[in-house]
């Protein structure tokens, strides 16, 4: 069985946000040809995307070519909305979020949700966690690696990680606007360099900030294999000991104690990175990811975890079993 935690999804056609609260900024899709849309922020091209992103029965073909039996459903992160207005950023959470829902509602055997939240305002955030969990069905929900002006660790947001505790809600973790775009533009680095970067100011913001320490229950997984952390954590641990006075200063526990305390996809590219998350992580804490529809994601879902010489318990743990313990589905 493969359950594939990291994939996006996007309407196929998009409400006038611009015109409905009279200021730009947001997503709107050109669809130009059959099959194929422009991802647009006002006047300017964002990507191409074609029907897998938007046609479950798409993917649906897609995945039975790749013998993928479940895929976990988010939303493309550029559509988290976290600079606009909170009330704004609700409305659009709403429209994606009951989206998600009627697909998984249709095909229950093949999708499984994940909500987004205006994290910007974080009452309104609680509040739409608590109807993705209680009224739409989903697992959990879908974040960035920051909110706009807030690393994780904001204590505004503290309250939203106490709700997901308490509803049983697991929290996928998405880099977004990677540090330092407009200093690398070229060359797809922002993608390559600033998206790994982003993944480790997230988890090391929920580390140092406490988050983990004071939520033990808080069942997260970060996107692409974690990002430069696992492959950092020997500075990062290093940086603890000789500047504490910098670096333990909302909590004094050593960031490799939680190492196996949150969960990895599997997106790293690299059978030796994946042995490497193995050993440091444990084979409990690493699920199959594909950031599908997308071309920087692993295009054959699964492959590399089954190219390895991984016993048939440890393949079953990564390709589903992992998934469903984040997940909280029995």
């Amino acid at each position: 069985m493969k359950i594939d935690i990291h994939t996006h999804i996007i309407p196929q056609h998009l409400p006038d946000f611009k015109n409905q609260f009279g200021y730009g900024g947001f997503i709107s899709l050109h669809h130009h040809k059959p099959c194929c849309a422009r991802m647009m922020i006002d006047d300017r091209f964002f990507r191409e995307i074609e029907d897998n992103c938007w046609s479950a029965e798409v993917r649906m073909k897609d995945c039975d070519h790749h013998h993928v039996d479940m895929q976990v459903l988010s939303t493309i992160p550029v559509l988290f909305n976290y600079w606009a207005k909170g009330v704004d950023a609700l409305e659009t959470s709403k429209f994606l979020n009951d989206h998600i829902a009627g697909i998984v509602k249709q095909y229950p055997d093949r999708f499984i949700g994940l909500g987004t939240l205006p994290m910007q305002a974080p009452p309104l955030a609680i509040k739409e966690l608590e109807r993705c969990m209680k009224d739409l069905g989903m697992a959990g929900i879908q974040i960035g690696s920051h909110v706009d002006g807030w690393n994780l660790n904001a204590p505004e947001l503290f309250p939203i990680f106490q709700a997901a505790e308490e509803l049983g809600a697991a929290i996928f973790v998405h880099p977004w606007e990677m540090l330092g775009s407009d200093k690398m533009p070229q060359y797809w680095l922002p993608w390559l360099v600033g998206m790994p970067a982003e993944t480790s100011r997230a988890i090391c913001s929920l580390i140092f900030g406490g988050v983990f320490e004071r939520l033990p229950k808080l069942r997260v997984a970060f996107a692409h294999g974690g990002g430069s952390f696992p492959f950092t954590i020997g500075r990062i641990e290093h940086g603890f000991k000789v500047r504490p006075d910098l670096v333990a200063v909302d909590n004094q526990v050593n960031p490799r104690n939680y190492l196996g305390k949150f969960y990895l996809d599997s997106l790293v590219h690299d059978p030796l990175m994946l042995e490497v998350l193995i050993k440091l992580f444990g084979e409990d804490k690493i699920c199959l990811g594909t950031d599908y529809p997308f071309p920087l994601g692993e295009l054959e879902p699964g492959k590399l975890i089954e190219s390895m010489n991984f016993n048939s318990i440890t393949r079953e743990k990564l390709l589903s079993k992992n998934a469903l313990e984040w997940l909280g589905i029995k």
